[in-house]
């Protein structure tokens, strides 16, 4: 298994010794007692759960009044570089520290080969909460198509065929172009041409088809009548 390469060390921090820096990542999580540090002229105080990623070469002192103590990571390793001060999962990343903090003392024990890649877990971000898929209502198009044809006599706009499956129209409209691969426009279309054909190979005559199925005129009828037949052709 390949873990990330460090030096753990569990250390106990009282009276500042000066400003110093290091060429690798230091990383300081804080397991009791308050910790003051300074990071390239920056304060930052450290309580228990609490952490700091030292990049290489920036120069930094510490101070603890009370006493403080810290689980310290000295590691060359770049992932390193994407953290954030703080442990990501704060609670774990203490019990894990406590518990760094016994281990390293038991001889034998694996705490130094995969403590460093136990923390850099603890602190990497956390993932993304991915949303919930939201339920769709499915839309019944067969039916939705008799409601149509039933009235396309009638001016109907993409409003009124919304309301009829409980959807915005902008909603409608996605959701015709998804399921169908059609425009709501060209699927109103597809429904008007399907009832003339049925209107039509019943014998009924092409103005009453027209007038029924909402066609401007006869001759819009046939011109459409005809593209169909163009197309079936091709």
């Amino acid at each position: 298994m390949d873990v990330p390469q460090g030096s753990l060390s569990l250390r106990h921090y009282g009276a500042s010794h000066g400003s110093h820096a290091h060429e690798h990542f230091q990383v300081l999580l804080g397991l009791d007692g308050v910790l003051d540090l300074e990071v390239q002229g920056r304060g930052r105080r450290i309580a228990a759960g609490q952490g700091c990623v030292i990049a290489p070469g920036d120069h930094h002192d510490f101070e603890s009044r009370e006493g403080s103590r810290c689980i310290v990571l000295d590691t060359p390793h770049a992932a390193w570089a994407r953290c954030a001060y703080d442990p990501a999962r704060t609670a774990q990343a203490l019990a894990l520290g406590h518990y760094l903090a016994h281990a390293l003392q038991q001889r034998g024990s694996l705490a130094q080969h995969y403590g460093p890649a136990l923390l850099l877990e603890a602190w990497q971000p956390l993932p993304q909460a991915v949303p919930p898929a939201r339920h769709q209502r499915p839309i019944h198009w067969e039916q939705l198509a008799t409601w149509t044809q039933q009235r396309l006599h009638e001016p109907l706009s993409v409003a009124q065929l919304a309301a009829q499956v409980f959807l915005s129209p902008t909603q409608f409209a996605a959701r015709c172009r998804r399921e169908t691969g059609l425009s709501v426009m060209h699927w109103l279309r597809r429904q008007r041409l399907a009832l003339a054909l049925q209107l039509r190979g019943r014998g009924m005559g092409v103005a009453a088809t027209a007038l029924h199925c909402g066609y401007r005129s006869p001759s819009a009828l046939t011109a459409a009548l005809r593209r169909q037949s163009g197309e079936s052709i091709q």
